[in-house]
């Protein structure tokens, strides 16, 4: 029997090497990669040991476990269904679809299939993270009383930024909700038990034209390119009511000047509250009505799940590749038939899509629009 499990990756960018890695420290096997053309995965494949497959024949094929998707976000789901068709386990890039009709429908066939099917909602696996929740759980904060909290970067201030994720074509109707306010809404739903219910947003585009070019990841193109109109937004503000009656919100951005990648958020509760700055993942902040303190990771006591996480010792900072590495871990271990609590999959997938409908649909409206539930969020797996 193989022990180590051999992934495949399809896509080239940033992302796809960030899955490489987060392969072998899983103790895993890049077999290989597909580009979007033939001669397009030939670096990467050559810096990870690896071939480069010919086309999606050639990959779903070849004796590999798993097929990692980190393509455009308009490709997900042609990649996603074509992989589990063929018995492959998936990873997939979010959003999972650009559309919820199309999410759900990958959520129905990863649950027919047996297979894992998994999304990299990785903030989940910061073990600060894993820390609130755990607190949350055992009763500390008491019932909520308000989260609210935001995600910015500013990776598009420039007008002369472009990237394919601007494209409403191929990254989707929206571009900062889905893109990074997903990942807010994922993480607070994660920690506070709460379900987003009702929506209503506003969207601003503070960039009306940009290089018509759909150039790589995070480059600046020449201020001569050709332009082209914006059609997605770059800030996202959405207020929201919870299933159980609570006020939300969070402020969304990819034009705000010196953050690169905030992703913060303060859960209220009516005995305590908690924040969490991803920019400063190793601590939390505390408060009561009597006092305020920071807890840091890896110091007593801790949660059964965050000393699972927290694999070096305090004071030996974690990060974003070090969740990806757990994610992906995770992942491995699924495949290899052991649940681990938390694990995000395509069902949380098809909710996050949801969620994003339903903001997108509300800021055109400008109105009140109810969140959906029909997809059903195991609690005691990997969901909520």
């Amino acid at each position: 029997m193989r022990t180590r499990i051999r992934s495949a990756i399809i896509g080239t960018g940033m992302i796809a090497a960030v899955h490489a890695r987060a392969v072998h420290a899983a103790r895993g096997e890049v077999v290989g990669f597909l580009g979007s053309r033939p001669g397009r995965a030939t670096s990467i494949a050559a810096a990870w040991d690896a071939v480069e497959f010919a086309d999606l024949d050639a990959l779903l094929s070849a004796d590999v476990d798993v097929v990692h998707v980190c393509t455009p976000n308009s490709t997900h789901v042609v990649y996603a269904e074509a992989a589990l068709r063929a018995a492959k386990h998936v990873v997939c890039e979010k959003p999972l679809a650009t559309s919820p009709e199309d999410a759900r429908r990958l959520a129905a066939l990863a649950e027919s299939s047996g297979l894992v099917a998994t999304v990299p909602f990785v903030y989940r696996f910061h073990p600060i993270v894993r820390e609130l929740r755990a607190r949350r759980i055992a009763g500390e904060f008491g019932p909520w009383n308000a989260l609210h909290g935001s995600y910015t970067q500013d990776w598009l201030l420039s007008p002369d930024a472009a990237n394919w994720r601007v494209d409403d074509a191929t990254g989707g109707s929206s571009r900062a909700f889905a893109d990074i306010g997903s990942h807010w809404c994922d993480l607070v739903e994660f920690v506070s038990g709460e379900r987003l219910a009702q929506a209503s947003a506003l969207f601003s585009t503070a960039v009306s034209h940009r290089p018509a070019e759909s150039a790589e990841a995070f480059s600046v193109s020449a201020a001569s390119a050709s332009r082209a109109e914006v059609r997605t937004e770059d800030i996202a503000i959405a207020t929201f009511v919870t299933a159980s009656g609570l006020p939300a919100n969070v402020v969304v951005s990819q034009v705000a000047a010196g953050r690169r990648n905030r992703l913060w958020f303060e859960l209220d509760g009516s005995d305590a509250s908690a924040v969490f700055d991803q920019e400063q993942p190793e601590t939390a902040w505390l408060g009561t009505a009597e006092d305020t303190r920071v807890i840091a990771r890896g110091t007593s006591p801790m949660s059964a799940d965050q000393a699972r996480l927290a694999y070096v010792p305090a004071g030996h900072a974690q990060g974003y590749q070090d969740c990806f590495d757990a994610f992906i871990g995770d992942t491995f271990a699924a495949v290899g038939g052991e649940t681990r609590e938390g694990l995000p999959t395509f069902s949380d997938g098809a909710r996050s899509a949801i969620i994003v409908d339903a903001v997108v649909r509300s800021a055109r409206s400008r109105s009140w629009t109810d969140i959906p539930t029909d997809i059903d969020i195991d609690t005691e797996g990997g969901g909520r």
